[in-house]
């Protein structure tokens, strides 16, 4: 009888691997069915909804006490095995995914913020003003890029951006920090040089003159993190959205108004709570600050 189930579960494999290209998602579900091979389950996982539900919450607490996998990780293996038993018709299982700590999103800490800051100013205008649109308006990069030239609007002392379709739809003005101001202005004036620049609207062009992708502008803003000697990617000290983030946080914790932060950066007011939530820094602080006797 096992060694049917192991050729079944087997056969499932390489039909979810067939179908899904996601190769760590794959791979989860290839731990999950190892483990159900050798596991004591009662009746067949795939193809009895019970006992499906039942082998999926002991792999849950397997990855708990076993393999000490954190939450986030038992959660993103629940999912692919869910994916995997939706694959094969069977839905998924009823396992309670693991309750993650609240935490702020990751942002730049103040000397990250000084380091990127004077990186930008070595940049050329382009990619100055690319930085300085994320850190102080808190567009997403999307936003940035969709930009067109009558979305930058700039008078001696003051101006905005205007976002014309946000995350859901969100219409939004911006107004501009005085340093993201100049920023502007310097790349504008650099912009009308730049090859077939009257040919597109754009307010970001790439080397060709027509409008700079979000991979354009992820490759300019990982140049000057690099510079800044901030770590990049997913799991790193620094992404696009992290400069969105850095703004909401640095607004939240000066004291604006968490309805006016949500306004500004196209979030809603419960989205917007998270940048008032500790930081991994601000609870080693309070750790810190209790008493000694020293």
């Amino acid at each position: 009888m096992r060694a049917c189930q192991t050729a079944t579960y087997s056969a499932g494999l390489d039909a979810f691997r067939i179908l899904h290209r996601s190769q760590s998602q794959a791979s989860r579900v290839c731990q999950y069915l190892a483990w159900l091979a050798g596991a004591a389950v009662d009746g067949d996982p795939l193809t009895n909804p019970a006992a499906r539900d039942w082998a999926v919450r002991d792999y849950r607490t397997h990855l708990m006490t076993v393999a000490r996998r954190q939450p986030s990780t038992v959660n993103a293996h629940l999912t692919a095995v869910d994916d995997f038993y939706r694959r094969c018709g069977l839905g998924p299982a009823t396992a309670r995914r693991e309750e993650l700590p609240k935490a702020a999103p990751r942002a730049l800490d103040k000397r990250a913020q000084l380091r990127w800051l004077r990186a930008s100013e070595q940049a050329r205008s382009r990619d100055r003003a690319l930085a300085l649109v994320g850190f102080y308006a808190g567009l997403r990069i999307g936003e940035t890029v969709a930009l067109d030239l009558e979305d930058v609007r700039t008078s001696a002392r003051k101006g905005h951006l205007v976002v014309r379709y946000g995350k859901g739809g969100r219409y939004r003005e911006v107004p501009l920090h005085p340093v993201l101001r100049i920023a502007l202005e310097g790349w504008l004036k650099d912009r009308a040089q730049w090859p077939d620049a009257k040919s597109t609207p754009a307010v970001f062009l790439n080397r060709r003159g027509g409008r700079l992708s979000t991979r354009g502008a992820y490759a300019a803003l990982a140049a000057i993190a690099e510079a800044a000697g901030i770590d990049i990617g997913r799991t790193a000290d620094f992404t696009p959205h992290v400069l969105r983030h850095t703004a909401g946080t640095t607004m939240t914790r000066n004291g604006t108004d968490i309805i006016l932060v949500a306004e500004l950066l196209g979030h809603s007011v419960e989205t917007a709570r998270r940048y008032a939530l500790p930081t991994q820094h601000d609870r080693q602080a309070a750790i810190e600050r209790l008493t000694t006797d020293q």
